[in-house]
């Protein structure tokens, strides 16, 4: 399946001039920030291969971001911390999130479109489509933006927290990742309240075998 300017022609032909498509990345993870892309496209010009980042292979989504970002009226990432996952849970993490990505577009927004069933974006005019990421080639180039910079910030974070895999795992459940917990517990920017935590060897955030390596947190 290719996406399509399909509901974004609907949506200009409507009326609407602005028209951002929206996607998230990291909602899965252990560790690390949720970010949420945003990306207004041209009615003009095209660049092809763009597709739900989840099926593309890193070099090539490295590929697609530099041209994406050439090809783009604007694009933006907005992130929410491991910290506000823990406090706000991950519902208003991703609406904080998508706010922060759709406010740095400095953009006069008239319609959002939002990959999945959830509607989540309640502030503006907003259309939820399942499997948005697949069809809708906004929402498939937020994909691949988010994706890149996450990816990019976890690399980073991978030289503060070593034993963690960071740089492979990019904060997701993997075999190195779980090793390290087991061994040195959570690090700074690991999610507290996720259910991982229960299913290892160690209770409470104080008991730990090792010092857990210590970094720099990441910013909203």
């Amino acid at each position: 399946m290719v996406p399509s300017l399909r509901v974004e022609q609907g949506c200009w032909d409507g009326g609407d001039e602005v028209v951002v498509g929206v996607d998230e990345v990291g909602r899965g993870a252990w560790a690390g920030p949720l970010t949420v892309g945003a990306v207004v496209l041209p009615r003009s010009g095209r660049v092809n291969g763009i597709r739900d980042s989840k099926l593309l292979t890193p070099a090539r989504r490295v590929q697609l971001f530099g041209r994406i970002d050439e090809w783009a009226s604007g694009w933006a990432v907005g992130h929410a911390s491991e910290t506000e996952c823990d406090e706000l849970g991950m519902s208003e993490a991703q609406r904080l999130a998508t706010r922060r990505a759709i406010d740095a577009l400095d953009l006069p927004v008239d319609r959002v479109l939002v990959d999945g069933s959830w509607n989540f974006v309640d502030w503006l005019p907003s259309l939820a489509i399942v499997k948005g990421d697949r069809t809708c080639l906004s929402i498939a180039a937020a994909s691949v933006m988010a994706k890149v910079v996450r990816d990019d910030l976890m690399v980073e974070a991978s030289e503060h927290y070593r034993p963690y895999g960071f740089d492979a795992n990019k904060g997701y459940p993997a075999p190195q990742h779980r090793i390290a917990l087991t061994g040195y517990g959570p690090s700074a920017i690991h999610r507290r309240s996720w259910a991982f935590r229960d299913a290892l060897p160690w209770t409470g955030l104080q008991r730990r075998s090792r010092p857990a390596p210590q970094g720099q947190l990441f910013a909203a």
